[in-house]
């Protein structure tokens, strides 16, 4: 770890408030957060995070920080001191992403010793759930609304979640939630807080126990949410939705829920990102004598002029008339590719029109050979 003085690393005043300090730690840890690293810098990015954690554990708790004013990082180094050099990189990662701490102001409490002795184990934030939706490619032109049905735990709502409704202050820790542990070091006596084991944290234990949840503070429940899906959804996009997953445990937040969206197979219309592809049948006297034809469109019917001495395959664009881009800007186009028909009965007179056909080319080509 760098021994880069702990104020520079924050960028604050040896006079700095604990509010400043918090401040700053905040800015600085969403600027390097790990999770938010580029690819070849991911490296850097964990080290600067690990720094500037370790000054904020320092510099945010009093008596730590008077120690390190008088001895420096000497006084992390020498035998039987505070050691604050201790600081547990992992375990605040760990609990981060794991949902323990909601933002950076719960990771600064957490620094500072759980901010200044509140009651409670640490709330835990619920799991994200997983759903799906399916629509139409129409739905995804024009966008749609969808209702989710959902069968999940929800908070109690008899006890609001704490497994019952009549509590005493805890004897083992009088109400506080903690314990403190007392500690000699050559430096002076020093003190340490943890939640209380008797009432985990709580500062009061139940006298009974909620029927209507049995004491587990949760029920599951049958719950319909309404979605909104936008136009130009693509398939296998997840929305999200905030606080609609599983309950948080302690009183904490709700974890997210994601609807993976699916499109349905068109009868005629493939998708390639906003454009859509179409095949059209085209009869051979259209495709050499030319003709305006009418084609579905994701919106309805449109005319699309076919040239005379169209080929087969050829691919006509009809633009705007594609699929709506997800964010707005602009519309994809239509593709469509045109395929002769040939047909595969021929009445006595068609066979005589194109024997004619046949002897008019024949007798072409053989002059065009001659006179060049």
């Amino acid at each position: 770890m760098s021994k880069k003085e702990y104020y520079e690393l924050l960028g604050v005043g040896r006079n700095a408030t604990k509010e400043e300090i918090k401040k700053a730690y905040k800015k600085l840890a969403m600027l390097y957060h790990p999770d938010r690293a580029p690819e070849d810098k991911k490296k850097e990015y964990e080290e600067k995070f690990k720094e500037i954690n370790e000054a904020a554990s320092v510099l945010g708790d009093d008596k730590k920080r008077q120690q390190y004013d008088q001895f420096g990082h000497s006084s992390a180094n020498g035998a039987g001191g505070p050691g604050f050099s201790g600081f547990d990189y992992s375990d605040v990662m760990s609990q981060f992403r794991s949902g323990m701490f909601g933002d950076f102001d719960d990771i600064f409490d957490h620094l500072f010793g759980g901010g200044g002795g509140r009651k409670g184990t640490r709330a835990q934030r619920g799991e994200d759930l997983l759903s799906k939706a399916e629509i139409t490619l129409e739905e995804a032109a024009q966008g749609t609304a969808k209702t989710i049905a959902l069968n999940k735990l929800e908070r109690c709502a008899e006890c609001a979640g704490r497994g019952a409704q009549h509590f005493e202050t805890c004897h083992h820790c009088r109400g506080s939630g903690f314990l403190k542990r007392t500690q000699r070091t050559p430096f002076g006596i020093f003190q340490q807080s943890g939640p209380c084991s008797e009432c985990r944290g709580q500062g009061e234990m139940a006298t009974d126990s909620c029927k209507a949840c049995h004491g587990e503070g949760v029920i599951r429940q049958k719950k319909e949410i309404e979605i909104t899906i936008p136009a130009g959804v693509e398939e296998g996009m997840r929305l999200r939705l905030r606080g609609e997953g599983g309950v948080g445990t302690q009183n904490g937040p709700s974890g997210d829920l994601y609807v993976e969206v699916h499109l349905r197979p068109h009868d005629y219309f493939s998708r390639k990102e906003n454009d859509l592809l179409l095949t059209m049948p085209l009869s051979f006297t259209q495709a050499v004598l030319g003709d305006d034809i009418e084609v579905p469109t994701i919106d309805g019917k449109a005319m699309l002029k076919i040239p005379a001495g169209t080929q087969s395959e050829t691919v006509f664009k009809m633009a705007g008339k594609g699929l709506p881009s997800l964010h707005g800007d602009r519309r994809g186009d239509q593709l469509v590719k045109v395929h002769l028909q040939v047909p595969s009965r021929l009445t006595k007179k068609q066979k005589e029109l194109i024997l004619q056909l046949k002897e008019e080319k024949a007798s072409k080509s053989f002059l065009e050979r001659i006179f060049g």
